[in-house]
Order: structure tokens, then sequence, then C-alpha cells
């Protein structure tokens, strides 16, 4: 039996965030959450604010959403508006928000938080680092109260925004840096395991068969994100990043992990943000974060539509 956890969703939403969202709002039995931050990644931390409390109320989930930071720690913004499309959330009309905004900064939430927690949190990161390296940076000793970060980035094989490097690492890998320098627990689930939840057209269409709120949100969402994706990689099948990492939470059984010791590439040449994952232990360090390896595929999708039936007619 799974014990409960305490979260914070450390988002950028983006489809496959808004996926996430859903999956652990399924499963009140295994997963509390504290709250939701937003940051920019997908589409500018505006829009990623406004889209995490678009999906929140629109599945009926009772979560506060805070807005973070609005660009990376030392880079220009990167945003991945080309997959994402203009709200971040194209292809999904939600009604009008009625739950007025949280007006405290995401950051300074965050930290409030784990300060005042009973017990240490699990933050599940699935975008940018940026508000996580910003909170342990102004106060380092939080890192005692987050009982482990597990995180949706890199790669130890090729990159899907530079032939190095994977989006979220790319788009803030000095904020990366930190959090792998942390000390806190770590678990990565980087492109070699996200590229296995491969969403095909077939798989749209049995999640759809659902016929509720939340087979919509899925249908609409993963039509339009699906066909940009395999439009722009030249593939008959998206994979489906941020639910992976969710589902760790969930059926650790799920995902095959191995202890390495993880490092960026923050020089900001050729190799600028790179995970470089020491899967044979050759380079000395320490193991500091368990990678995924391998998904039970079969098992993530029916936990998808597991998810989704939970949220009724």
């Amino acid at each position: 039996m799974i014990e409960k956890r305490k979260i914070i969703l450390d988002c950028d939403p983006g489809h496959d965030d808004a996926i996430a969202i859903m999956l652990l709002g399924a499963f009140p039995e295994k997963v509390q959450f504290a709250g939701i931050t937003t940051v920019a990644g997908n589409q500018t931390v505006d829009k990623t604010f406004f889209n995490a409390r678009r999906v929140t109320e629109y599945l009926g989930l009772d979560i506060p959403v805070y807005r973070g930071c609005e660009g990376p720690l030392l880079r220009s913004p990167v945003l991945a508006d080309d997959i994402h499309g203009e709200t971040g959330l194209d292809g999904f009309t939600f009604h009008d928000l009625k739950r007025s905004p949280e007006t405290e900064q995401g950051v300074l939430w965050m930290l409030r938080t784990l300060r005042e927690a009973a017990e240490p949190m699990t933050i599940l990161a699935t975008g940018p680092m940026t508000n996580l390296a910003m909170a342990l940076r102004l106060e380092p000793e939080i890192a005692g109260k987050i009982r482990e970060i597990v995180f949706m980035g890199g790669a130890m094989g090729l990159g899907n925004v530079t032939p190095a490097a994977e989006f979220n690492m790319f788009a803030d890998p000095e904020a990366a840096s930190i959090v792998l320098s942390s000390g806190c627990p770590l678990v990565m689930a980087g492109l070699d395991v996200t590229m296995q939840a491969l969403c095909s057209e077939q798989m749209i269409s049995r999640m759809a068969g659902r016929n509720n709120p939340a087979a919509r949100l899925f249908k609409d969402t993963m039509t339009s994100y699906c066909a940009v994706e395999c439009k722009t990689y030249n593939v008959t099948a998206a994979p489906l990043h941020d639910p992976v990492a969710a589902a760790w939470l969930l059926r650790p059984k799920l995902i095959e992990l191995k202890p390495m010791h993880v490092t960026v590439d923050c020089t900001g040449r050729e190799g600028y943000g790179r995970t470089y994952c020491d899967y044979y232990g050759k380079g000395g360090g320490r193991a500091n974060c368990r990678v995924a390896l391998q998904l039970e595929a079969d098992a993530f999708w029916d936990l998808i539509e597991e998810a989704i039936c939970r949220y009724g007619a």
C-alpha cells in the first residue's frame, strides 16, 4: 500500500501538465495537494497561471494556484509556444473562471508552506525549475522539509529542443543545477522514459470513449497537442511527458529507476542544458538522483484511464 503524499506541483501548463493535474487529482487517497505553483515555460507565466486555474476549476479540484517566476535565473525566457500554442492549452474551451486568483507570490508561498509543514513534503516539478531553485537559494534550510523532488526533465540520450538538451533543462539550466546539487532526494523522469508513453489517435479514442469531463479534456487537448508534436518531430504518436513523472507518485512500480550522478551543462555552449547521467558510475561522483529507465506503458495507460473514470459522468 502506497502511503499518502502531501505535494506541491510546480508546473507550466501546457497540455501534458494539464493531464498530470487530472491524473493526480483523481487519487486523493494517495496524493494531497498543498497547492500548485506555476512558472514560465510552455507559455508565459501569466498564461500558465491562468491555465492551471482553468484546469483545476474545470475538473472540480479545490487546489490553490500561485503565480511564480516569469523568467529563468540568468538566461532569456524560452517558451514552447510552438508546441502548446498561443494559449498554452490550445484545443480546449474552458468556462469562465469563478474562483478569485491567489495573490501571494508562488516562491514565497512555497517557502512558507514548507517552513510550516509538520512533515516533509514532495515536490513534483514538471516545468523549468526556476521557482524551486529560487526557494532553495533564498532559504537553503528548507531542503530538510522536502521529502523528495520528482521532476520531468533531462535525458540520458537525445534532446528535444537542441540535439543535446530537453526543454525544461534548456529553459533554465542554472536552476536545474541548484536543484541537482541541493542534497534533496531526487527522481528524474527524462525523455528516455517519457518517450515510452506514446499517445496515438487510437489512445485518444480509447480515453474519449469514457465521455465525461475529464475524457473531454483529454480528447481535445491531446488532439491538438499530438497533431503539432507529430508534425514537428515527424512521428505518428506523441510522448505524454509530465504524467509519467506524476504516475510514479501513484504507482512507483510502473517505472524502473537507477541511481546515478546527474549534472547539467551550464556552460552556455553547444551542450547547454544537457544532463549528464553517469550510468556506469565512472565519473567518481556520488549518486544524487534516481533516473527513470523503463516504463510499463500498458499499465501507465490503464492508470490514465482509471483516473478519467474517477471524474464520473
